[in-house]
Order: structure tokens, then sequence, then C-alpha cells
């Protein structure tokens, strides 16, 4: 039986940390700044805490300033000046188009910036469904990644076996918690080396997360084994 693949997007499907990320990055301080009414250093100070402590900058905003959602996501992600950063890659149109089991896409970007990238990467008619943070919601409170028990109700609301399914990340704090759920797990590294960043060698036996490759081209390689 083929596997399902929760593919994450953002330095996994493609190269966001070189460019875009430092762009969303000033984008959250400034909004951070304007919101709350404090300089740029201190905002940017807060996003960080924020990030570290709930796991997303957007969280603690909500929690302790009472953010709405959407208006931050727009403000973070314009796709106007983030779109043309995307670099298409015909490999991985290759590798998807090959790769065995549905395809969904589990991100905590916004819904808008994820249809862009995944056009513009041009693997949007490879992905069975998209699962935009927007829809990361227990009980009417965003719960994004790494919370298993948003995980718990995708694979509840898609009748999905955790022993079916492979999280492709470049988050160990986010294949961790899939891991512990019964997931199999994939970590990608290859954007993490090129900008710079040593990555984590945690896979194999009794290590962290079950398999690690340097790019999702490589996918193919990992389910031609299964």
């Amino acid at each position: 039986m083929n596997p399902v693949w929760l593919l994450d997007l953002d330095d996994t499907l493609h190269d966001a940390i070189s460019r875009i990320i430092p762009r969303i990055n000033q984008r959250m301080t400034d909004f951070v700044a304007q919101e709350l009414q404090i300089d740029s250093a201190r905002a940017d100070a807060l996003r960080r805490e924020y990030w570290l402590r709930y796991g997303a900058t957007l969280l603690g905003l909500i929690q302790r300033h009472q953010v709405e959602p959407g208006r931050f996501l727009r403000a973070t992600h314009p796709m106007a000046e983030l779109g043309p950063l995307v670099e298409r890659d015909v490999r991985l149109i290759q590798a998807l188009r090959r790769l065995p089991g549905r395809k969904i896409v589990l991100t905590n970007a916004p819904h808008h910036y994820a249809v862009e990238v995944l056009t513009r990467l041009g693997i949007h008619r490879s992905i069975d469904h998209l699962i935009p943070i927007e829809s990361m919601r227990i009980a009417g409170h965003l719960r994004p990644k790494p919370s298993r028990r948003m995980l718990r109700a995708v694979l509840a609301r898609h009748r999905l076996e955790p022993a079916r399914c492979v999280l492709v990340e470049d988050s160990l704090t986010n294949l961790v918690a899939a891991r512990a759920l019964g997931l199999r797990t994939v970590l990608i590294h290859g954007f993490h080396r090129r900008a710079g960043l040593r990555p984590r060698w945690v896979a194999g036996p009794g290590r962290r997360v079950g398999a690690q490759v340097r790019s999702s081209h490589h996918l193919t390689r990992l389910a031609l084994r299964r």
C-alpha cells in the first residue's frame, strides 16, 4: 500500500531560508512594531521570543495581544514581493510526479502564500490536498505544527492511519511530534546546509527521525525501498 506524504512547504519543497524567510521575518517585525507601538529592536526581540515560546510568532500575538490572524498573515506574506523569489525546479516537478501515494501539503504558512508558491514551483497539480495554517484549528483556536492535537485531527479528518503517513520536514521539532504519534518521518536538510546552517544528524535506528535526505527530489528513492 502506497504511503500518504505529508509535505511541509518552506525549506522542504523549495528554498525559503535564503531570500524569502528574511523578508517575512522583517515584515513580522514591522507588524509587531506598528501594532504594539514599539521600536524595531524591541519588536524583533518580541517576534523571536514569541516564536520560541509559542512555536509561532502569530500565536504569541493572539494570546498576548488579541491580534486578528488574517490581518497578520496578509501583512507578513505579501505575494507581490515574495512570489517572484520562488524558483521553479524541474527536478522537483518530475520527482513528485513519480512519487507514489497521496501528497498533502501541511504548512504553517497561510493559504494565499502556499497556493502561489505551489503554482510557481509548478507542482500544484501533483498535490492532492493543501492544509494551511488557517485550517489548523482545534476548538476554534489555531494549533499549528508541532501541535500533536492538530496532527491527530488531520489524521482523523482524512481517515489516515499514522503508520501509512510520512511527514517530510526541515523542522526537527515538528518531526519529533509526528513520530510520537506513529508517523514515519523524513528530515530535509539541504536548504539549511546551503544557508550555512549545520544540520542535525538525527536519522537512523534509535534516533529522533526515521530518515534524512538532502532534498525532496530524493523522496522517490525512499519510496522505492518501501
